[in-house]
């Protein structure tokens, strides 16, 4: 795969590489962050980083390879935050606080988080100890390809300005080593790199290669800036401050 550079290259690789080989679990690869046979094996490594350990506050993608991640953090007593779907809501995020509902493999589920989880504005956020973040493909030095849609890099952006992650935010991610590919992933500024792979048979900590986004990119974001409240209402924000730094 060496002389492979397009992000859509890779992804339709990574997916028919998983069918291929019977990796992949429900719901399928194809057009998605693939569940893939081994995932709970994955996080239960993971669980074992100081950093999942140590950390009290996480933001979780909502796919099912991650799922067993969810549930997990929520049996610690560790308080999950799940986006909405496309950040489609002012209130874009799902709080999951363990103390309030004592089914945790249910609220692990995305129906059910909706059903038990509460609606949440990120300016109302704590600060998140821990990202885990779901990829279609990962390199050794901690490139991440997700499926296309660039709401995981968003997500990132938008809580990097509102104070609640910087540069020691640990980014996680488990995959099938299917997934792992070698020096093909293009990585740009606003592309969010993980710190930390774990597949089924290992760790993997990966070198800080790639800097981590420090802002919202307003210049890619193109038609995403009129379906998303929240990119409104900080850019709103953001020309307030300058008229009052200017006048």
């Amino acid at each position: 795969m060496s002389t492979i550079n397009s992000k859509a290259q890779i992804r339709s690789l990574i997916w028919q590489s998983l069918k291929d080989h019977h990796m992949e679990a429900f719901p399928g690869a194809l057009g998605r962050i693939p569940n893939f046979i081994g995932a709970g094996e994955a996080g239960k490594l993971l669980f074992e980083l100081p950093a999942w350990r140590e950390a009290r506050t996480i933001k979780c993608n909502p796919d099912l390879a991650q799922r067993p991640l969810r549930k997990k953090a929520l049996e610690e007593g560790k308080v999950v935050f799940m986006a909405v779907p496309r950040l489609s809501e002012r209130d874009c995020f799902l709080r999951l606080d363990p103390r309030h509902f004592p089914d945790h493999n249910r609220a692990s589920s995305i129906k059910g988080a909706f059903q038990v989880g509460q609606l949440i504005n990120p300016r109302d956020m704590p600060s998140i100890d821990l990202i885990v973040s779901g990829a279609v493909a990962v390199q050794r030095d901690g490139a991440r390809l997700g499926k296309g849609g660039g709401f995981a890099d968003l997500e990132y952006a938008i809580a990097r300005r509102l104070g609640l992650i910087d540069d020691r935010t640990p980014v996680v991610t488990t995959v099938h080593p299917l997934q792992l590919v070698d020096n093909v992933i293009p990585m740009t500024n606003h592309d969010v790199p993980v710190d930390y792979i774990a597949t089924p048979q290992e760790i993997i900590e990966c070198p800080s290669i790639f800097a981590k986004p420090t802002r919202i990119s307003w210049e890619i974001l193109g038609g995403k800036l009129g379906e998303i409240p929240i990119l409104q209402d900080l850019l709103a924000s953001e020309s307030r401050t300058r008229r009052s730094r200017s006048e």
